[in-house]
């Protein structure tokens, strides 16, 4: 949807510009003030749009706008409409600076999300921070803000989308625009990558969906559109409509019942180990549409976590480069290693409830190195689990991010490996370089086809010259468990034919009697 919208592309990029120029040169910094400014817009916009409904049908509804708020630190109270967004937006720039900071704020920090009143928002809230270095910025912020709802609105009413879907469209570009990665080498990964993951477990309503390193929660996402996609599916295949990277998509609020909503509401876990990822995921979600996301601070890998054998779906991309303290280390971890990309595959393992399914991304070392650590993490999800599909991916997919090689493993905790697929991403529709423009070439329809047709294969059918092929388990353990596609895939040699060397001779002495006489003509000219 949002890809067909220049005017919202170039407010989003008008609004990173001016907080560049406002002196937040930090894109983490940046996307959270944004995304507070963006919070309370929504949430002020929500409450109008409930007092007009209860008005409407007559019901009694309390506004959180409705009382005093206690300012903190002081001893003065305020009229709790005075910290609407539709109120505090017409203040004059200085005074509307320290009224948002002082006073607009710290109320944004009380609302309670959870229906218990001790939501995850205000719990990761209670540290977050308003910076907004002058109060020029803050209004051209405040300005752009109320033109991209405005363009929202628009798009909704004449394209006929979904006001909610194009909100949440709106906030992941935002977010896509962090190019950098974490520390601990977290970053990113691509919405199209996480669309082809989803079509590969296919989660459904109902199910327990986990990401143990969620970040921004994209793969949570991920598993909430396919969900609801699924639903216009079975209800009217004729809404669905192709997206850019070739994968079916619906208007999803078209089908999100109060039944439906609170199934999702309690379907999606996530945790991470950066209290900003944790805000930015909370708010990721809730723009989405779902009001008490559940992502919380939490180090999967330490003694602390004990939610084993509780989820049927698990998207992720963990770290890739980290290493953890050997005494951290959960007891219920026992591969030989503190290296946190072998930990994640065993504690995602863990993680799952039997007949559950998982689909990670890990590098390229996971699958072919041939330390102890490697092989046993290979050796688990081969004898425990039924290793469903080896996808390589190329190593330019991850930029500007980072330039690593990758592979997507999926696999069934309690199933049983007799062969494995495996198949050759070339391309995934974006050029393979740092700037990661659309292009047509594109495997992930066709991976997403060959895969539900995998199961009609023999181990022993497949031409491994193909991009795709099956490999008996035998062959795999023979190889102690070495899950990279080369070892297993033919290579096809194109014969070059040479010109004979006479000939070859012949046509360098040609050019070299047209330089000599070249070379002539210039002395003569001197």
């Amino acid at each position: 949807m949002l890809q067909n919208n220049a005017q919202l592309k170039s407010l989003i990029d008008k609004l990173w510009q001016n907080f560049w120029e406002g002196g937040i040169a930090n894109p983490l910094t940046a996307i959270e003030q944004i995304t507070y400014l963006i919070f309370m817009k929504r949430l002020d916009d929500l409450e109008a749009k409930r007092e007009r409904d209860a008005e409407f049908t007559g019901e009694k509804y309390s506004s959180r706008f409705k009382g005093k708020f206690q300012i903190p630190g002081s001893n003065e109270s305020i009229d709790k409409n005075e910290l609407r967004w539709s109120v505090f937006k017409h203040k004059p720039a200085d005074e509307m600076l320290m009224h948002v900071q002082m006073k607009v704020f710290p109320f944004l920090k009380t609302i309670q999300d959870g229906a218990s009143g001790e939501g995850l928002f205000t719990k990761h809230m209670a540290n977050a921070v308003f910076i907004m270095p002058k109060a020029s910025l803050l209004v051209s912020a405040i300005n752009i803000v109320e033109d991209l709802f405005k363009e929202i609105e628009k798009d909704a009413t004449e394209g006929g989308h979904a006001f909610q879907d194009i909100q949440g469209d709106v906030y992941e570009m935002l977010l896509s625009e962090i190019a950098t990665a974490g520390k601990n080498g977290q970053f990113r990964t691509p919405r199209h990558i996480i669309k082809l993951m989803a079509e590969l477990v296919a989660p459904q309503l109902g199910q327990r969906i986990a990401d143990p390193a969620c970040g921004t929660g994209g793969f949570l996402l991920g598993a909430y559109q396919y969900i609801l996609t699924d639903l216009v599916r079975q209800k009217d295949k004729k809404k669905l409509e192709k997206d850019e990277d070739g994968f079916e998509r619906a208007a999803i609020s078209a089908v999100l019942t109060q039944k439906v909503k609170n199934i999702l509401d309690q379907s999606f876990v996530g945790y991470d180990i950066d209290t900003t990822m944790v805000r930015l995921g909370l708010m990721n979600m809730m723009m989405h549409g779902i009001d008490e996301p559940k992502i919380d601070y939490k180090d999967t890998l330490s003694k602390s976590y004990n939610e084993d054998s509780q989820f049927d779906i698990i998207m992720a991309n963990p770290p890739f480069t980290g290493n953890i303290d050997k005494g951290d280390i959960n007891e219920g971890l026992k591969l030989p290693t503190t290296k946190t990309e072998l930990l994640f595959v065993e504690r995602i393992f863990n993680m799952l409830k039997m007949g559950g399914t998982a689909a990670v991304i890990v590098p390229s070392g996971v699958i072919q190195n041939s330390g102890k650590a490697f092989e046993a993490v290979r050796k688990l999800i081969i004898e425990k689990a039924e290793l469903k599909a080896v996808i390589a991916v190329p190593s330019g997919a991850f930029k500007p991010y980072a330039g690593v090689s990758t592979a997507i493993l999926i696999f069934t905790k309690g199933g049983e490996t007799n062969k494995v697929w495996f198949y050759d991403m070339q391309a995934d529709g974006y050029t393979l370089d740092d700037k990661r423009n659309k292009i047509a070439e594109s495997d992930l329809p066709d991976i997403v086809k060959r895969y539900k047709e995998r199961v009609t294969l023999s181990a022993a059918e497949g031409d491994r010259k193909l991009k795709y092929f099956m490999v008996p388990k035998k062959e795999i353990t023979e190889n102690n468990y070495d899950l990279n596609l080369s070892t297993y895939k033919e290579e096809v040699y194109e014969e070059v034919s040479y010109e004979k060397p006479k000939v070859i001779f012949g046509k360098l002495e040609n050019i070299e009697a047209d330089i000599q006489k070249g070379l002539a003509e210039l002395k003569e000219l001197i």
